[in-house]
């Protein structure tokens, strides 16, 4: 079954979402500014890989799953993303990639674990309820 256009362009606002946050906390804990040219400067690559990953994964086809739309996002943000940094003469020391790689994990995947145990939740509570 297809998803509606509502819930691929959610999902594609909530990953690109996770991406700006991850960038706006590195530039602002590293004390690099908060101006929207540099968060800008510093996103744009993982966001093009964002977009790889999603369309790698034909995310649209279930954009609130873990996997594969999540697993692309994650894969496509850090992956390729760090190596379009790379490629545009952008940092990557390792700890850098290390957490990258977590944070994006973290809030990429995250939100779709969350939305999906808190739907398994309500289906439970739901189910309780008919039967009691």
């Amino acid at each position: 079954m297809r998803a509606g256009a509502g819930p691929i362009a959610a999902a594609a606002a909530a990953d690109a979402c996770c991406v700006l946050l991850f960038v706006a906390i590195g530039r602002h804990t590293h004390g690099h500014g908060d101006s929207v040219a540099g968060i800008w400067h510093t996103a744009w690559p993982f966001l093009a890989g964002l977009a790889i990953g999603l369309v790698a994964a034909r995310a649209w086809r279930r954009p609130l799953a873990v996997r594969p739309a999540g697993l692309g996002a994650w894969l496509g943000a850090a992956g390729a993303g760090m190596a379009i940094r790379v490629l545009a003469g952008q940092g990557t020391a390792a700890a850098f990639i290390a957490v990258a790689a977590a944070f994006l994990a973290l809030f990429l995947l995250g939100w779709r674990v969350v939305l999906i145990a808190g739907q398994h939740l309500r289906h439970a509570r739901l189910a309780g309820s008919r039967r009691g």
